[in-house]
C-alpha cells in the first residue's frame, strides 16, 4: 500500500512541477511581450488611458513572476525529497520524476 502511495505522490508531484515550469515560462513571455507592446502603444501616441491600463496588466505579470519561481522551487524541493527513496527506482513514474526534475532548472 505504501507503494502506491509513493507512486501517486510521486506522480502528483512531477504534475506540479512540470506545470509550474511551463506556467513560470508563460508569465515570463507576457512580460517581455506586454513590454514591447506598451513601446509600440507610446510610439503610436495611443491614448494614456489604454497605456495606463496596459502598463497595470504588465505590472500584474511581472509581480506573478517572482512568486511562480517561488512555488516552482518549492515543488522541486518536495520532488526532490521523494527521489530520494530509491525503492521505486524501477517504476515508470519515478524514471519521469527524474526526467522532468533534470529538465527543470531553479
Amino acid at each position: 500500500m505504501a507503494a502506491v502511495d509513493s507512486k501517486r505522490q510521486l506522480k502528483i508531484k512531477t504534475g506540479v512541477v512540470k506545470r509550474l515550469s511551463k506556467e513560470l515560462v508563460m508569465y515570463e513571455k507576457e512580460v517581455t511581450d506586454g513590454e514591447a507592446k506598451l513601446v509600440q502603444m507610446k510610439e503610436k501616441g495611443q491614448d494614456e488611458y489604454d497605456i495606463k491600463k496596459y502598463t497595470e496588466v504588465v505590472a500584474e505579470s511581472r509581480a506573478m513572476v517572482p512568486d511562480c519561481r517561488n512555488r516552482l522551487k518549492k515543488a522541486v524541493q518536495d520532488l526532490d525529497i521523494l527521489l530520494e527513496d530509491t525503492s521505486l527506482s524501477e517504476a515508470e513514474e519515478y524514471k519521469a520524476a527524474q526526467e522532468i526534475r533534470e529538465a527543470v532548472t531553479v
